[in-house]
């Protein structure tokens, strides 16, 4: 049997609602519905889970350590069972006569020196090249590489001191590069959000009497029909008992309902009658096993027209309304009615 389905049937033996479980254990309602289907994911490690459980099961009145053995076996992760993961082989030895730390040292400094080499040279063309603007030997030099060998002769005579030094050319300053203009920030288009399907009241198949022995043992079946015609002045009767707790002979009784086929519940409404000290839960689930249906809203002293909201969404065919403490009626016993279900969501 699986761990989620124990816990949820030991909890419902032991008339615990989540919420109670949550306040005794200290542990979130959303943590105990995922181990309750076996979702061990939102406990966030192998180390939580299994606190979670010894918590839970303490807190239902179950012996956990079979639970935790049922938990290592099936789900503990790899990296936590102790068998640790063989350490990375040794690197291999250098081979003989070859040491490759030192070759690699030694071509780093090679390449370094040629570095700084290509650097220094290309450091002394540029001053070079900068000191030669205005210079006029060097405008006189520039001016005679295009002259005949007769002007090139006289220009060295020039040069020497003979003859008219020419005048050095003006030095022409680069136009300044334009500066490109910044590319405007493209503006992020927001990505389209979804809109929540729109909750309506979902077809009611069929409704059958729910006890502790699950489907068909609940009370008076002839009448379950009523609590779902549509109609608030036909209903349906639970059994009377002579106390709120039915007697003692039961933890609860109520109505099954399917839904036909599975749909997203949002939340329920239903007229219980003139009296209140009703203690209900609305449970959903998608098979009529009384393990799988697990409790999604509740209320307390309860009576009139009751409206259930889910906190979270469920998904689910089988919704199941059911009661754990019963009101008073004129007669001075005890007795829940159920009309006018309705039941919205979404398909």
């Amino acid at each position: 049997m699986r761990i989620g389905a124990v816990l949820a049937d030991a909890r419902w033996r032991a008339h615990l609602t989540v919420d109670e479980v949550s306040r005794r254990t200290k542990i979130r309602e959303a943590v105990i519905w995922g181990i309750e289907q076996d979702d061990f994911s939102v406990c966030g490690g192998d180390a939580y889970a299994r606190g979670h459980i010894r918590a839970i099961a303490q807190a239902v009145g179950i012996d956990a350590d079979p639970l935790i053995r049922q938990y290592d076996q099936t789900y503990r992760a790899k990296e936590d069972t102790g068998t640790a993961a063989p350490p990375p082989p040794p690197p291999p030895p250098p081979s003989p006569g070859h040491d490759s730390q030192p070759t690699r040292r030694r071509r780093l400094i090679v390449a370094s020196a040629l570095a700084v080499v290509v650097l220094g040279l290309i450091g002394w063309g540029a001053y070079h090249v900068a000191s030669g603007v205005g210079h006029p030997a060097h405008s006189q030099a520039a001016a005679a590489a295009g002259h005949s060998s007769a002007d090139h002769s006289a220009g060295v005579v020039g040069v020497a001191g003979q003859g008219s030094p020419q005048p050095s050319p003006t030095p022409t300053t680069p136009s300044a590069s334009p500066t490109p203009s910044a590319s405007p920030t493209p503006t992020p288009t927001p990505s389209p959000t979804h809109a929540a399907a729109p909750s309506k009241a979902l077809s009611l198949a069929s409704v059958t009497p729910f006890g502790p022995g699950g489907e068909g043992t609940g009370d008076n079946p002839q009448t379950a029909d009523l609590a779902i015609d549509g109609s608030s002045d036909s209903a349906w009767h639970s059994d009377w008992y002579t106390s709120a707790a039915f007697g003692n002979l039961k933890p609860g009784t109520g109505l099954l309902i399917d839904l036909g086929h599975r749909a997203t519940v949002n939340d329920a409404e239903i007229d219980l009658g003139g009296y209140s000290g009703a203690d209900l839960q609305l449970k959903a689930g998608t098979s009529t096993s009384p393990s799988d249906l697990h409790e999604v809203a509740s209320a307390r002293d309860a009576g009139g027209t009751v409206r259930l909201n889910l906190s979270h969404p469920a998904r689910a065919r089988y919704v199941l309304i059911w009661f754990t403490q019963l009101p008073v009626d004129s007669d001075g016993t005890y007795q829940a009615d159920v009309s006018h279900v309705i039941i919205r969501g979404h398909y």
